[in-house]
């Protein structure tokens, strides 16, 4: 006789079960969300930091992280807020929401922005650091312009993306925390280390217009939105972990990401305060590029952030791979297999790579893609989400406290994505590819 413990919990898709087992701990959830949130976005810090001013600066950095972990409970505790039902993937916590129809257009677009999105950004950012490793190894060396970086950096993920599933990085998502928490401490260490420059400044840069200031200011609350960038593949991660009646996964998965919002805090916080207490206003929006001594230390920090936009990059991209192959053997009938596999997610990664060398502006790409994208998916959809499903009492604690991230992440999302955008166009008016 099976026990009600030993039921596992469906898999809310077209009626089917899962394909793959369930097999995660907690911990595995403690690595998969480091590398998804502690990434590309750190490094830009003290760069937003720079813009904001120290009171703005560290008000926004934590109301940010307060935000964001509040409305990740939301998304955990959603999951499998119908009994004996599991919401795997965002868009299927939307349909349930919001209908098929408007579950579908509200939750997939801005769930494809943040994957693609980060995709793009550590395609610049793997691009980037190898581009520093190689100035601070081989000075004499003959250059190579930041393009054909980037084009090195993504070949890798050609043969990483023929891996099955999230369950099949789990190493690799191990050794990307690892170093992102690497990195992270050599990034303060080393400006604290330093110490200030000469002539350090914390005030607000005066050049250009006051609308130029006002911008910048726009573009840097969206590098720091962009800083939290988990809540776009954070179902996914909890359908790895199995549950049951009486254990539901809810509770590793809270548990998971607590200990990774510990690390968040241990890795965004001091590199974002020291880095703009070392280098004030003229900070580069890639901290580790305003490093230059040690040298060992400095390539050192540099390979680390590589080895970890490697994980990064799939686990955002492993989603999208299953939605693809998805639509391509039930919709047009292509039949399942390593040919399949070996099309589709070489595709993709092509394409995330031609974007990368085309706009290959590292901060404000953050800024942008923090406002437009990760913006509603972190901040102000779980919310909605939340009131449609739970329908909490009106003017209750947590009614207000959904309204309140409703209102900031809705203004965040304007301000942010405007600031982006326009310091794209201003960029990309001047940026030379083969220089």
């Amino acid at each position: 006789m099976v026990s009600p413990s030993d039921v596992v919990l469906p898999k809310v898709v077209d009626g089917e079960t899962e394909a793959a087992p369930r097999r995660a701990k907690w911990w595995y959830v403690t690595f998969h969300n480091v590398t998804a949130m502690v990434g590309a976005g750190v490094l830009s810090l003290p760069y937003a930091m720079a813009h904001l001013g120290w009171g703005p600066g560290i008000v926004a950095l934590l109301l940010a992280w307060v935000m964001t972990l509040y409305t990740l409970r939301l998304l955990i505790e959603m999951h499998e807020c119908v009994p004996g039902v599991r919401f795997d993937r965002y868009r299927d916590l939307g349909v349930h929401a919001l209908g098929p129809r408007l579950g579908l257009w509200v939750v997939v677009p801005q769930q494809l922005i943040v994957q693609v999105g980060c995709d793009v950004v550590y395609m610049v950012t793997g691009g980037n650091c190898l581009h520093k490793f190689a100035e601070v190894v081989c000075p004499s060396c003959t250059p190579l312009h930041q393009s054909y970086w980037i084009c090195i950096f993504g070949s890798s993920q050609f043969l990483l993306s023929q891996l099955r599933d999230l369950n099949s990085i789990t190493a690799i998502s191990l050794a990307a925390a690892v170093m992102s928490l690497s990195y992270s401490t050599i990034s303060w260490a080393a400006c604290l280390a330093k110490g200030p420059v000469a002539g350090v400044s914390y005030a607000y840069s005066t050049a250009g217009t006051a609308a130029d200031s006002a911008f910048r200011v726009c573009g840097a609350l969206g590098q720091v939105a962009f800083a939290f960038a988990g809540h776009g593949v954070v179902l996914e991660i909890q359908a790895t972990i199995p549950s049951t009646p009486t254990k539901p996964s809810k509770m590793p998965m809270w548990k998971g990401t607590v200990a990774a919002y510990m690390v968040t805090a241990a890795c965004y916080f001091p590199v974002a305060f020291i880095g703009y207490w070392a280098f004030g206003q003229g900070v580069s929006d890639n901290v580790l590029v305003a490093l230059e001594r040690p040298p060992w230390l400095v390539a050192a920090a540099n390979m680390m952030v590589v080895v970890h936009v490697l994980g990064s990059y799939q686990v955002y991209a492993m989603p999208i791979f299953e939605s693809i192959e998805t639509i391509l053997t039930t919709k047009f009938r292509v039949p399942p297999g390593v040919l399949l596999r070996l099309v589709a997610r070489s595709t993709y990664v092509a394409l995330t790579l031609f974007a990368a060398v085309t706009f290959p502006f590292f901060g404000d790409l953050l800024g942008f893609f923090g406002g437009f994208g990760f913006t509603p998916t972190s901040f102000f959809l779980p919310c909605i989400l939340w009131l449609k499903i739970k329908k909490p009492r009106r003017f209750s604690a947590s009614w207000f406290a959904n309204w309140g991230c409703i209102v900031v992440g809705v203004l965040l999302m304007l301000v942010s994505t405007i600031g982006g955008l326009r310091s794209i166009i201003q960029d990309a008016s001047t940026f030379q590819f083969y220089s």
